[in-house]
């Protein structure tokens, strides 16, 4: 027995299926940060290239039956005010978000998944400093997707930490 083995901690059933737990809840997180990241991407330069008139009057129409029926459907509502907004000056700013929150998301998930140690700390802090801003916009906004999101990216950046503590310890035996 060499002596890195003998200094291998003794990984009980428990210990195991936590790691395992641990492992297969930030891969599934990772993996949803990053289809959301390629959404958001994609979405941000489509919002570029699409005319906001013709956003806004496809939701209308989508919409209409559905607010006819529940005026107050927290969805379509919702949905419809942020229309509204791209047809206004919120664009820019939509797109400049999506884009860059995206491809920033994208790059770090990819790193991650590689198991690249230095992107651990990055997506923390990333994510950090989204959920700040996120959490200053629903102050503004009242947007429950803005708080939706900041949770979401919260529960992530748990998992990310939690597992980089864990990729260290294992790269330190």
């Amino acid at each position: 027995m060499s002596v890195v083995q003998s200094n291998l901690p003794n990984r009980t059933s428990a210990t195991a299926k936590h790691g395992s737990l641990l492992d297969g809840s930030f891969r599934v997180g990772i993996s949803l940060k990053g289809l959301h990241a390629l959404i958001e991407t994609i979405s941000g330069l489509l919002l570029l290239k699409l005319n906001p008139q013709t956003i806004n009057r496809y939701l209308v129409d989508i919409l209409d039956q559905e607010l006819s029926r529940n005026p107050h459907d927290f969805f379509a509502s919702h949905l419809l005010r942020f229309a509204e907004d791209l047809a206004g000056t919120g664009r820019p700013f939509a797109s400049a978000y999506l884009i860059s929150h995206g491809a920033v998301k994208l790059v770090l998930v990819i790193a991650l998944l590689m198991n690249r140690l230095w992107a651990y700390p990055l997506m923390i802090v990333m994510l950090s400093v989204f959920i700040g801003y996120q959490t200053y916009r629903f102050v503004l906004t009242h947007s429950s997707m803005m708080m939706a999101l900041s949770v979401f990216d919260l529960i992530v950046l748990i998992l990310t930490w939690l597992e980089f503590r864990q990729q260290r310890l294992l790269r330190r035996q």
